[in-house]
């Protein structure tokens, strides 16, 4: 089995970027496929393991909405991404502002919703996984990473004093524990 490639998997344009050298070693950038799709691969691989992806998956444009972005003014645009469809901006990588589609749903919500205990700014909302999983996250991500795999309620521990509690379902009903990952005390009824 021959390690060379079939310079006709590639387009004329990707053929085009293999005469430049690399920016590790001086090599030649030799084109290569995977699963993810074609990258330019140093010569001198396992010695330099420098690659460079031709393809980035930022989210294909599926159509322009003719609304500014809030941060810097450009056009925001519905996007198609690997975790599904948002609203990003249209000069990505400049500006990587980004709102989901249920974003006005969520804001009709948040009156109802928990604060996060993190950041004390964004609510607790529920959102899916690429795999379909429910978990509930603060909707101020990226700033704020705070999520629960369990349903958040509202209480303070008795032990440590943390300002959220979550649902546990267990064989005897349903209890509430500290939704703080280092405390994680069960509730007593």
């Amino acid at each position: 089995m021959s390690n060379k490639i079939d310079p006709t998997l590639f387009s004329a344009h990707e053929q085009a970027l293999t005469h430049e050298p690399c920016p590790l070693c001086g090599g030649e950038l030799q084109l290569r496929r995977a699963k993810h799709g074609p990258f330019l691969g140093c010569s001198h691989y396992p010695q330099c393991d420098y690659i460079k992806p031709l393809h980035q998956n930022d989210g294909h444009i599926i159509k322009e909405l003719g609304v500014p972005c809030p941060e810097c003014g450009h056009e925001l645009v519905l996007r198609q991404g690997r975790f599904g469809m948002f609203i990003g901006c249209s000069s990505y990588p400049d500006c990587r502002h980004i709102e989901s589609l249920d974003n006005d749903e969520q804001n009709q919500k948040s009156e109802s919703l928990l604060t996060c205990p993190e950041c004390h700014k964004g609510h607790l909302v529920e959102r899916k996984s690429r795999f379909g999983k429910t978990f509930y996250a603060c909707d101020a991500f990226p700033k704020c990473k705070y999520a629960l795999n369990q349903p958040p309620a509202a209480g303070v521990c008795e032990r440590c004093g943390f300002p959220l509690l979550m649902e546990k379902k267990l064989a005897s009903g349903t209890k509430y524990q500290c939704a703080d990952k280092k405390c994680a005390h069960l509730q007593n009824d």
